[in-house]
């Protein structure tokens, strides 16, 4: 009972320090770019795994990203098998197998013959050096071309931050690309701003389309280090220095045509009790909301996140992140209960308020969170009891994933954030919400990832189903009866009356019209114009009366000669159905010029109507303005 009382008053207390206190900044125009084609438009979360280990597939838990560090001589299994990347081909295929997508970490730099970290720039100014390097990074996107699908690859972490004080932030720095003589990099400048280019430029090389590739970004990288030591500093000019310096390495565009998918981000690489222990330093941070972003907290690395995204354009992968709760020993990780050092970053995203921290870092930018120790005798996933004597991130992301995760914010929109529950992500708190036992008041529904559909846009997502697409209307609009199909009815947009409602989203795409130049079926279709702007664009239409389970077919056609190198149909569900999202990724390898190609969208059988939105995702690896068209999508 006095438990009971406790967590009311916590609870009421928490709303109004909430209610009452300044709101991190948010953008004008909300979260800035889209999220990767071939990536799930949701929270992705994942765990560090060794080849050939199965922790992950025996969890029960539906994780979503797999990744392992690629260090110098991943390419030959360290000297143990033949030079062909087929180690890394079978890490692909692993995660693959076991339901992740896998995300390899390429680390190689550091262990390049030279010396290490404070030789970074000597190392990429050596052409022989860089000509076997370079090579090894072919033969990755070669090996994920192969794979044939969606790969996460983070480029080098802490390198392009080493780089820029190694030059003084210079990008024009000499660096041997083109001087490696690899034909691929030929047209690539001999700067460390080339050395950049060269991963998207052997990507394009290879066709490996479906490689997501992502441009690390340390906090110390402009000289302070914004997340634990020059907290006071304005974070806008030292995200300038380092946008500044990144954009001419493939952040913004370049003559590759491309640009890196996103950013990647480590909020630490161990324990924040190993550092305070073991070497003196504080780098704990304040889980509070109220936190001032001129302290060392989470809202001010959220706030870092946020202006990062609004001058990039690119969203973020948090990966690395420390697996410590309060629960652990401060101990070396022996294996043993609760051995490993403390943190607060799981409790952070997964605790009583674990819900409101994953929205204000997906409305920052996050689409990825993925956890694993930075070095030996940190906490694991493994061992990391919790209080109530469950594995602390498997029950807690387990119950999250398992409820259907959390839909990420479109371009140009934030999410919702709740305002209710208890902060147990504070240094040496306990979590009141041990896997679903805490009262169903108390902020996440009572389950740490659970959702509560009465507090949060429960309706926001479905109008009356009676005003759109009553049986009787013109074929193809939307919820017309096609009168040609053997005596069935099958809904769907033909486009014979005009766009049907349907329209473009972002600067790669002109407006949408009905057009006769092309037709599957009938006389008309979409047209879609490109405006030559490389990147990803949509064509959509809202609230789509989609029956729940359905299967959703899709008919594009795509112009030979078109910069297009995949598109990806797909369904959005509305807050009924926690903004889920089920999409097909289809590379432009397996898509066949002028003419029409046929992909298929299958709902969950308990997927929700009418849709939020219903579309395709068009994406460009350099400047094109032809058209594409789409007719037939019907179910």
């Amino acid at each position: 009972m006095r438990t009971n009382l406790r967590r009311a008053l916590t609870a009421l207390m928490t709303l109004f320090a909430l209610a009452s206190a300044p709101a991190l900044a948010q953008s004008a125009t909300g979260v800035k770019g889209p999220v990767p084609p071939g990536l799930p438009n949701r929270l992705l979360v994942g765990l560090f795994e060794e080849a050939g280990q199965n922790w992950m597939r025996d969890s029960g838990v539906p994780w979503d990203v797999r990744y392992r560090y690629f260090t110098k001589g991943w390419v030959d299994n360290w000297g143990w098998g033949p030079y062909d990347g087929a180690w890394g081909a079978t890490f692909l295929q692993e995660s693959f197998t076991q339901g992740y997508i896998a995300a390899p970490v390429f680390y190689q730099l550091f262990s390049e013959p030279g010396g290490g970290e404070g030789e970074s720039l000597a190392k990429v100014q050596n052409a022989t050096t860089m000509r076997s390097y370079f090579n090894d990074v072919k033969l990755l996107m070669q090996r994920a071309k192969e794979h044939g699908k969606p790969v996460l690859v983070l480029i080098e972490p802490d390198a392009f931050g080493l780089l820029q004080f190694q030059t003084n932030s210079n990008p024009n720095a000499y660096a041997a690309v083109a001087a490696t003589g690899m034909p691929e990099l030929a047209s690539l400048p001999n700067t460390v701003a080339g050395w950049g280019l060269a991963f998207l430029q052997l990507r394009k090389a290879v066709g490996a389309n479906n490689v997501i590739l992502g441009i690390h970004v340390s906090a110390w990288a402009s000289g302070k280090d914004i997340s634990c030591c020059s907290v006071t500093d304005p974070l806008q000019p030292e995200v300038d220095k380092v946008v500044n310096f990144l954009k001419p390495m493939g952040l913004g565009p370049n003559t590759t045509g491309a640009t890196y998918d996103v950013l990647v981000g480590d909020p630490l690489d161990r324990d924040a009790d190993f550092y305070k222990l073991t070497r003196g330093q504080d780098v704990w941070w304040d889980a509070s909301d109220l936190a001032s972003i001129s302290s060392r907290s989470f809202n001010r690395y959220a706030e870092w996140l946020r202006l990062f995204n609004a001058s990039s354009g690119k969203r973020w992968v948090l990966w690395q992140i420390p697996l410590g709760n309060a629960n652990h020993r401060n101990i070396n990780n022996d294996g043993s209960a609760r051995a490993g050092y403390r943190d607060n970053r799981p409790e952070y995203f997964f605790g009583t308020l674990g819900d409101l921290h994953r929205r204000k870092f997906a409305n920052s930018g996050v689409i990825a969170l993925l956890f694993g120790a930075g070095a030996g005798g940190q906490s694991s996933y493994q061992n990391d009891q919790a209080t109530d004597g469950q594995p602390y991130v498997r029950s807690r992301a387990g119950s999250f994933l398992s409820a259907g995760g959390l839909t990420l914010p479109a371009v140009g929109t934030t999410l919702p954030l709740p305002g209710s529950g208890t902060d147990a992500g504070t240094p040496g708190g306990t979590d009141a919400g041990t896997g679903g036992g805490t009262d169903a008041g108390t902020g996440d529904g009572g389950t740490d990832g659970g959702t509560d559909a009465g507090t949060r846009d429960g309706g926001t997502g479905g109008t009356d189903a009676g005003t759109r697409g009553d049986a009787g209307t013109d074929a193809g609009t939307g919820g017309g009866t096609d009168a040609g199909t053997g005596g069935g009815t099958t809904r769907g947009y033909g486009f014979e009356s005009g766009t049907e409602q349907w329209a473009a989203s972002g600067g790669q795409l002109k407006p949408v019209s009905s057009s006769t130049a092309r037709a599957y079926a009938g006389t008309r279709s979409l047209a879609v114009p490109f405006s030559g702007t490389s990147g990803t664009g949509v064509a959509v239409v809202t609230n789509a009366s989609v029956p729940r389970g359905a299967t959703v077919t899709f008919r594009v056609w795509i112009p030979s000669g078109s910069r297009i190198t995949a598109i990806q149909p797909f369904a959005l569900e509305g807050a009924a159905g926690g903004w889920r999202y089920t999409g097909k990724w289809t590379g432009i390898s397996s898509l066949q010029a002028n003419a029409w190609n046929t992909v298929t969208v299958t709902l969950p059988s308990a997927s929700t109507t009418p849709l939020f939105q219903l579309g395709v995702e068009f994406t460009t690896s350099g400047s094109w303005t032809g058209t594409a068209y789409l007719d037939g999508i019907s179910w």
